[in-house]
């Protein structure tokens, strides 16, 4: 500071301007030295009393040399009543730690405002930055605080769908399990009034066809949840793979219910079945969960029981493809014909046959039509799956060592929990999806697993490893 006092000292003062100040000395002695360094043809030609080229980013500002020695707009503004410094403000180029760090001044000076109100702040202070507007964008997306306030999820290139969902395999081999409710349920009634107790249904969901099947749970125990599965088994055949969200549906339920995955009780039913429980990435369902809700009215039993298994219906039959008008097919392909290949408005196969060539007639004509609905669903419904409806583009991996701030909806931004990247999972196309995450909250240092999508990245690991090198 001494330094740049004394050679401040050497020049005359600016028109209309106190430079006693030695801070205000050493400010125009900096940038006095990023001019000369920035603009030195430019300045030169000005001292000769040449123009400007027209290829010079100072050529529509019509820039002056003031008496301090100091380039500066001229413009169109000189006659306005305002200050000398916004009239004329200094030029900087975009390109320089000066600039770089007056932007970061003044950003910080407007509290994390927007561009607007930084760059209002630059011009007032009396500074024109040459492409100010680009730089105090860069500024902003690098801020940490603004990214903590405002920043959005990290996000990544959709991944291909799984094989659970591109298997041709017999209905519900590979199964998404869920859990919904309760419902008050009217047990049993008494000349004093009504046994209630709650109920709640479990959902199992084809992976591959999206077809459903409701089972209801009466009591909060492993047996009745182990009896659900039997029927489901028993009902719909063996599956391979049970797959579900970490919801906090799912999960509280399961707390309620007191199910465990881990119950041995449980995990021997499901090894005799040949059958694997795996749980998702936690905070990941992307909107894949279903869940229902029937308000708080009382329902018999019989009655619940019969809800779920219209529901049940109308859920399977729904399309699976949009329908449109100039179809040649008559049929709409639902889940129900994948269920149930049953031959519907599709004629009986024309003829004289006897009794014999009937019965083998008949399981023919259904095996075809059950080939055709599988033929179906690979071309037609297969086909739709194809474009990726969000998530496009290729985004760079997120690396071990950044630093993150964790997305939670359950309380405010403010109090998001900040962590630091320790592993990643790359998956088969190298992209990275899900990381664990190392955070501390009240002295204790916990590791969480999450996607991607609910990370706001702060500081990457190259800013990390530049800040701890300066």
């Amino acid at each position: 500071m001494a330094k740049l006092t004394t050679l401040a000292r050497n020049k005359s003062k600016a028109s209309g301007q106190n430079t006693t100040n030695p801070q205000t000395q050493a400010k125009l002695t900096v940038i006095s030295s990023v001019e000369q360094y920035e603009f030195k043809e430019d300045i030169k030609r000005l001292h000769k009393g040449e123009r400007i080229p027209k290829t010079s980013p100072l050529w529509t500002l019509n820039p002056f040399i003031d008496s301090d020695g100091l380039l500066r707009v001229g413009g169109r503004t000189s006659l306005a009543d305002f200050p000398y410094d916004e009239k004329h403000p200094l030029i900087l180029p975009k390109k320089h730690h000066v600039s770089n760090l007056l932007v970061r001044h003044y950003h910080q000076g407007v509290v994390h405002q927007g561009r607007h109100l930084t760059e209002g702040a630059l011009r007032s202070a009396g500074f024109w930055i040459i492409g100010g507007r680009k730089l105090v964008s860069s500024v902003i997306y690098q801020c940490v605080t603004c990214r903590r306030l405002r920043g959005k999820p990290v996000e990544q290139k959709m991944a291909n769908l799984p094989e659970d969902r591109l298997t041709m395999e017999p209905l519900f081999t590979r199964v998404g399990l869920d859990v919904f409710g309760p419902w008050s349920v009217v047990t049993r009634k008494t000349r004093g009034g009504a046994t209630e107790s709650k109920c709640w249904a479990v959902l199992f969901s084809c992976l591959g066809t999206r077809a459903v099947h409701i089972e209801v749970i009466e009591s909060m125990s492993t047996s009745c949840f182990i009896n659900a599965l039997r029927r489901f088994f028993t009902v719909r055949g063996p599956s391979k793979v049970f797959r579900s969200d970490c919801g906090t549906n799912f999960i509280g339920a399961c707390k309620e219910l007191k199910i465990s995955t881990d119950h041995p009780e449980i995990q021997d039913y499901l090894s005799n079945e040949g059958c694997t429980w795996t749980f998702n990435t936690p905070h990941s369902s992307h909107m894949d969960a279903m869940f229902l809700q029937a308000g708080s009215t009382r329902l018999a039993h019989e009655v619940l029981t019969t809800l779920m298994a219209e529901v049940m219906a109308i859920i399977n039959a729904r399309p699976l493809l949009p329908i449109s008008t100039g179809s040649d097919s008559s049929t709409i392909l639902t889940p129900s014909m994948l269920l149930t290949p049953k031959a519907g408005d599709h004629p009986t196969p024309e003829g004289t046959f006897d009794i014999k060539d009937m019965y083998k007639k008949q399981w023919q004509h259904v095996q075809g039509l059950a080939n055709t609905l599988w033929k179906r669903w690979r071309q037609e419904y297969l086909s739709v799956l194809h474009p990726r409806r969000k998530w496009t583009d290729d985004k760079d991996n997120v690396q071990e060592g950044d630093v993150v701030l964790l997305k939670d909806e359950q309380v405010k931004r403010n109090e998001w929990t900040i962590g630091l990247i320790t592993k990643t999972f790359p998956s088969e196309d190298k992209k990275v999806r899900k990381v664990e995450v190392k955070v501390v909250k009240q002295g204790t240092s916990r590791v969480y697993l999450r996607p991607v999508t609910q990370l706001i990245l702060l500081l990457p690991r190259s800013s990390n490893t530049k800040t701890d090198k300066s």
